[in-house]
């Protein structure tokens, strides 16, 4: 049975719709950018880039935070989770048997990758090396197994954090013999993705000249809040990243690559 039809297409819809919302949808779904790098990015003025952003922010899509590098800049950020949920129950709009059903966030069960294919070389990078990037690198070890190589360092290494060690131990991971890097030692090696989680980090990071795929996720540092709750919010936004990362990597097409393109 068909559902009653809405005069209106879904919000969604006429949303992602319009051209610049669309491209501004697909940059940050590479990476969390800054308002005037998404100006670059799709060609618009400061003021019109800014009205699109707002309009998906209004829509639940797009979220911001202020980047703790620089307090008069901030990055926007797809909503992976309201974006999937949203689309997926848009086709209802038109008929009950139109409903998608989301993949699940859970690795896929088979490996994707051929037995002659290295695995995907990862590194997520930080200040310290302390919370967020071991936390990732911890997270995707644990969901993606053996088709992923991953490494966490930081511009300048300090002691693991002990809530870092204790959330990560409430997840089913053991922190308790791992240790900070330093980024520097990672330089010339080959990376299919490097992955910033510091906005500090990010504006002195040194490129990684084999990298294939850069991108930023602005996340704060958890240590620099009071408390236990803020691990635990990091934890879980790591592991909703790094879920649709592991479908990106295994839906990429063979060869493609898909730099960050900076402002």
């Amino acid at each position: 049975m068909c559902a009653a039809l809405d005069p209106e297409p879904p919000g969604v819809l006429r949303l992602a719709a319009h051209p610049v919302r669309w491209r501004l949808l697909a940059e940050l779904a590479r990476s969390d950018r800054q308002v005037r790098e998404l100006m670059g990015l799709v060609g618009q003025q400061q003021s019109l880039t800014s009205y699109h952003l707002g309009q998906l922010r209004a829509g639940g899509l797009v979220t911001v935070r202020r980047s703790s590098a620089d307090k008069r800049d901030s990055y926007y950020s797809l909503n992976l989770l309201a974006c999937r949920n949203l689309l997926a129950e848009a086709g209802a709009s038109l008929h009950d048997g139109l409903q998608l059903v989301p993949a699940a966030l859970a690795p896929p069960g088979p490996n994707p990758r051929r037995p002659d294919q290295p695995p995907t070389r990862v590194i997520f990078l930080c200040t310290g090396n302390s919370s967020r990037s071991q936390m990732a690198e911890a997270i995707l070890q644990q969901m993606g197994g053996d088709r992923i190589d991953v490494v966490s360092a930081g511009g300048q290494p300090k002691p693991l954090h002990p809530n870092t060690v204790r959330v990560m131990g409430e997840g089913g991971v053991d922190m308790t013999t791992r240790h900070p890097k330093q980024l520097s030692h990672f330089l010339e090696q080959r990376f299919d993705y490097v992955i910033t989680l510091c906005d500090r980090l990010r504006e002195i990071c040194p490129d990684f000249p084999r990298a294939g795929n850069v991108a930023h996720w602005s996340m704060p540092d958890p240590a620099a809040e009071r408390g236990y709750a803020p691990f635990q919010r990091t934890a879980a936004e790591l592991r909703t990243r790094v879920a649709f990362l592991l479908h990106a990597i295994d839906h990429a097409l063979p060869g493609r690559e898909g730099r960050e393109r900076r402002a």
